[in-house]
């Protein structure tokens, strides 16, 4: 062989070897085990034991796993996995592989790799108890330190943050009758399989195998860490039984209260809540709304058509410490969550409802906010289905966003000429995009329509130089007992240059401070 073609030679094995894991196991392989196991009768996941799913919250996070005790620590990687105890509602097991150039391996238990609060409660975990979840690892704040920044853990959850953020919201695999009366099921990951990242590497492959009662599922996460981090998904699902209200890419976040909301009895901070609003992309309309969140009297579920999902997501707009005022929340790191498809249009996506569930809630601690896609295409025993798509962490922006925004949304009382008193003042600041720079006197008009049974008694733009933004005012009256819904947005030239404001309210939510 001569040293040209020897070279080519050993180039080849070097690329077989680094890319390889794939050849020893891949998507294929967990696609294979979910159609196997739709075919199976669901079981049930074994729980934890009672002394540790009965144990208080503080009590669970006082078991810590050891950084040193990490996988892949001792090569140097710049990803690296930290494993979650079972515990708490962390109550089943999750199998854990590794992929590398040995084949696959899985991750056995050690509870050695965790610090207990007591001895008396260590020597009660049992050897073979298993791990409830994992946390992955990676330099975002230089290159010798260790952040976390994506934890997959409990049912189908999975949070992640980008560069110099808190986590907040979450994702998850899958959504089953989420707020519907019939009650939700939680289908649940109980099996991964991670590519070990070549050395250097900054993007990690990993995939999980889901199971539920009525439907499998298999999924690769191809993940991006960064200033944003990205998560680029293929699933294939498999459905055991008709599914009512199947929603794809879900997303889980609190609303507590906000500045177009009541603040509660006692509360000092001027909001709470991980998620501003709901921000969703129609490609065939071209249209952006914008949904500001409110914590309801009852359980509101809105449905918003879409002609072509171009995209949705929870943002948190508010980025100053100045808007919570909150030193340990730091409410105001909290990554904003996008959800964009992705590839040729399928079943998955296209025509349908982005759903918004807004659960009523007394305390920051609950999560009362879900998003999702749910497509036309009905979801059918017996039948697959094939997803694509992305799910990104990180600021506002990472939306692409090209127009004005809604950056505040303020709600009260009407003017006092309004005889009523039923009446409501709201107030709407938009700011970017082609308001950027335009001259204080610039043509610049509001567009604004109630729902049934709502009279709009004016609305009226102006510039507010103290703060830069474009306001939008309205003056509305929702008829008693009825739900108040408003959309209004700002035109110039006959053409929008705001994103679509959308505003619900269901009848029992009041905002007058009257009482209940």
């Amino acid at each position: 062989m001569t040293g040209s073609r020897l070279s080519v030679f050993f180039t080849l094995i070097t690329l077989i070897t680094c890319s390889g894991y794939a050849q020893a196991f891949g998507f294929k392989d967990v696609a294979d085990k979910a159609r196997n196991l739709a075919g199976e009768a669901y079981q049930k996941p074994a729980q934890a034991p009672d002394f540790l799913r009965n144990l208080g919250y503080s009590d669970y996070q006082s078991i810590r796993f050891k950084p040193d005790q990490s996988l892949w620590r001792a090569s140097g990687s710049r990803f690296q996995v930290m494993m979650i105890p079972q515990g708490s509602f962390y109550s089943n097991a999750v199998g854990l592989n590794v992929i590398d150039s040995e084949g696959v391996r899985p991750v056995e238990f050690d509870k050695t790799r965790f610090d207990y609060p007591s001895p008396e409660l260590e020597k009660r975990v049992p050897a073979d108890l298993g791990y409830a979840g994992f946390k992955l690892t990676y330099p975002l704040s230089g290159k010798d330190a260790q952040n976390q920044f994506l934890v997959f853990g409990g049912a189908s959850y999975f949070r992640g943050v980008g560069a110099n953020q808190t986590f907040g919201l979450s994702g998850r695999g899958i959504a089953v009758d989420t707020g519907l009366p019939s009650g939700e099921e939680f289908p649940a990951f109980t099996e991964f399989w991670m590519e070990r990242p070549k050395a250097g590497a900054d993007v990690m492959v990993a995939y999980g195998l889901l199971n539920g009662p009525s439907l499998t599922g298999a999924y690769r996460f191809e993940i991006h860490p960064g200033k944003s981090t990205r998560m680029d998904v293929t699933a294939q699902l498999f459905f055991r039984e008709d599914i009512d209200q199947l929603g794809q890419a879900p997303l889980t976040s609190m609303f507590f209260y906000g500045e177009n909301t009541l603040r509660p009895r006692g509360e000092w901070r001027p909001q709470v809540h991980d998620s501003k609003g709901l921000l969703v992309s129609d490609g065939v309309s071209g249209e952006w709304l914008w949904r500001p969140l409110v914590n309801p009297a009852k359980l509101q579920l809105s449905y918003l058509h879409v002609e072509g999902l171009e995209g949705f997501g929870l943002i948190q707009r508010d980025r100053e410490f100045d808007d919570f005022q909150d030193s340990e929340a730091r409410y105001d790191r909290r990554p904003s969550m996008w959800v964009k498809p992705l590839g040729e249009d399928d079943s998955g996506w296209g025509k349908g409802e982005v759903v918004l569930v807004e659960i009523p809630s007394g305390a920051e601690s609950n999560d009362n906010i879900a998003a999702f896609f749910k497509p036309d295409q009905a979801a059918v025993a017996g039948a697959s289905r094939n997803l694509k798509y992305s799910v990104t962490f990180g600021e506002p922006d990472i939306t692409g966003q090209p127009n004005a925004r809604a950056v505040r949304t303020f709600v009260g009382h009407g003017n006092a000429n309004d005889d009523s008193g039923e009446a409501l003042r709201l107030i709407v600041d938009f700011k970017g995009g082609e308001l950027a720079g335009l001259r204080p006197g610039a043509a610049v008009v509001s567009q604004v329509s109630g729902g049934e049974g709502v009279e709009v008694i004016e609305h009226f733009v102006e510039y507010i130089e103290a703060s830069d933004v474009w306001r939008l005012s309205i003056l509305a009256e929702p008829t008693t007992g009825q739900p108040f819904r408003l959309r209004g947005l700002l035109n110039k030239d006959d053409k929008p240059v705001t994103e679509t404001w959308t505003y619900f309210l269901g009848p029992e939510t009041d905002l007058r401070g009257n009482p209940r």
